[in-house]
């Protein structure tokens, strides 16, 4: 091993590498783990997708099926269709690997959300890591695109007609729209060479893209940055608490892969998923009751689903924005807004600082409520994508449902704005009480005057450091005085006046660790000051 190493020093230069990366400290905190969830299942779908290529055949030229499930016996279906039931009823172990493939990707995509989730709502996405969040970004959208292309080919008419909202959408674009149905689908639809292209996607192009993004991701920008941490004892902005690379985080990792692997096991064992022998081969001429797509194509279902019948009628041409505005103006402003988001908050903030210490949530009431309204705009949207399941379940018109998320999805992320910036300024206050009058013991002591007080204990230093301990604040004002009767350069376009007015927005229920360190007797002693003799 050690001439083996000694050669490959001699080659590569590893060496000092090696050294670096073994001693690299990794952050102890559990949401660290939600990267590699993501991790650790997209391997797991890398190795059952090269099984199930083994025996997937591709091709939309009609067969009769002759296999060992009797139901569809003589019925004509695609080979694509057909090899799926012969993976599922025929190939040993083929059916364990379809459903850990497919819980593998719906454990991918979850991951990859919350991950994105507790990136923005603890401000990692700050300086030096925008690349690294508009890298993810874009892993979000390759996964959900090669999720909804994987599904789709077993040809089941479950994903045809998956398949057949994708070429409404496509149709629905101006003046391209056409000619980009008639590139995909090889003429009109369903035609015959959609599967075989979709398959090479999903298969070869996406993942090839993502085998180069998820390592530059997860590895490359991160061994070069510090690891984000949230503020703690023995945490700054400069020093990582956390244990080495080797051995101890080699070992946790280790056995953190095999408990996201046993999960997912156990999940295809127990639960089944795209049972598509239910569903039969596609028919252009039906469609199944109650069709719901994966988890991660729901909010594009439920956008479809409430936009009004609203088309435009101009120079001989329609525009149907009953399908444009859900299926491509409203990703397009969502994803948008996310990769701006972190420009956007530098604006605003104007901080440029590097940021290695995470935000809490509560500590940034602006940020936080923004994000709420983020995520009940996207769960209304999901929710609406089952609007006629919830009818049917809970036995109420069609018409009231659609109707009852066309309000929600306007009033929910306004509702939800308001709340979680509410319960931020609810968590500062309790901060504050914690840190000035210590933790509550419920024992209750009786004064010689006849008083009676709840004796209290003060917090240790572990559990004052995340509150108490400095940091590079989230924002810093921009607002600078005038200057002989001039007022500053930033005030004097409407731009610049609404900057100024987001950033003292920004500012103004921040957390100040210098602030809540201080006692009452402090801030009254701070009073009198002001007020002079």
């Amino acid at each position: 091993m050690g001439a083996a190493g000694g050669a490959a020093d001699d080659r590569f230069g590893a060496a000092p590498f090696m050294r670096k990366a073994l001693r690299k400290a990794f952050p102890d905190h559990w949401s660290f783990l939600l990267g590699e969830i993501a991790m650790y299942s997209f391997f797991v779908i890398l190795l059952t997708g090269v099984f199930l290529t083994l025996f997937f055949v591709p091709s939309m030229k009609e067969v009769v099926y002759g296999g060992s499930y009797e139901p569809l016996q003589g019925v004509r279906m695609s080979e694509a269709y057909a090899s799926t039931l012969h993976i599922s009823f025929d190939v040993r172990g083929g059916l364990l690997m379809r459903q850990i493939h497919h819980w593998s990707t719906i454990i991918f995509m979850a991951a990859i959300l919350v991950h994105m989730l507790r990136n923005f709502f603890t401000g990692a996405f700050r300086k030096p890591r925008e690349l690294n969040w508009l890298i993810g970004i874009v892993l979000f959208m390759l996964v959900m695109v090669n999720g909804l292309f994987g599904y789709s080919l077993p040809d089941d008419l479950l994903s045809g007609t998956g398949l057949r909202i994708l070429e409404g959408v496509i149709a629905s674009i101006p003046l391209v729209g056409s000619y980009v149905l008639m590139f995909l689908f090889g003429g009109e639809f369903p035609g015959t060479v959609i599967i075989p292209r979709l398959y090479v996607i999903h298969v070869l192009l996406i993942p090839g893209i993502l085998l180069a993004l998820i390592p530059l991701h997860a590895i490359v920008l991160t061994w070069r940055q510090t690891h984000t941490q949230f503020p703690g004892k023995g945490s700054s902005n400069t020093t990582v608490r956390g244990y080495r690379f080797f051995p101890v985080f080699i070992a946790k990792t280790t056995a953190f892969f095999l408990w996201v692997f046993g999960v997912t096991a156990l999940l295809a064992t127990i639960f089944q998923i795209n049972p598509v022998w239910l569903f039969g081969p596609y028919d252009p001429g039906a469609i199944s009751s109650g069709s719901q797509p994966d988890w991660y194509m729901g909010w594009l279902e439920g956008s479809l689903r409430i936009m009004p019948a609203w088309e435009i009628n101009a120079w001989g041409h329609t525009v149907p924005m009953s399908v444009l505005v859900p299926a491509l103006v409203v990703p397009g402003l969502l994803f948008t807004g996310l990769a701006a988001y972190p420009f956007l908050e530098r604006w605003v903030t104007g901080d440029r600082r590097v940021h290695h210490l995470l935000d809490r949530p509560r500590d940034v009431p602006a940020r936080t409520a923004v994000g709420a309204g983020g995520v009940a705009f996207y769960g209304v949207l999901w929710a609406a994508g089952g609007n006629d399941v919830i009818a049917e379940t809970f036995e109420i018109p069609l018409f009231w449902t659609t109707w009852f998320f066309r309000g929600a999805i306007v009033l929910g992320p306004l509702a939800a704005f308001v709340i979680a910036y509410l319960i931020c300024l609810g968590l500062q206050h309790r901060d504050r009480a914690l840190v000035h009058h210590g933790l509550e013991t419920g024992v209750i002591r009786r004064l010689p005057s006849g008083e009676y007080l709840e004796v209290e204990r003060p917090l240790d230093e572990e559990r004052l450091a995340p509150v108490t301990d400095d940091r590079p604040p989230a924002a810093v004002a921009l607002e600078r005085p005038e200057t002989d009767g001039v007022d500053p350069p930033v005030t004097r376009t409407r731009l610049g006046r609404l900057r100024i007015a987001l950033n003292r927005r920004f500012r103004h229920d921040l957390a100040h660790p210098q602030d809540l360190a201080r006692t009452p007797a402090d801030e009254r002693a701070d009073e009198h000051k002001a007020l002079g003799p």
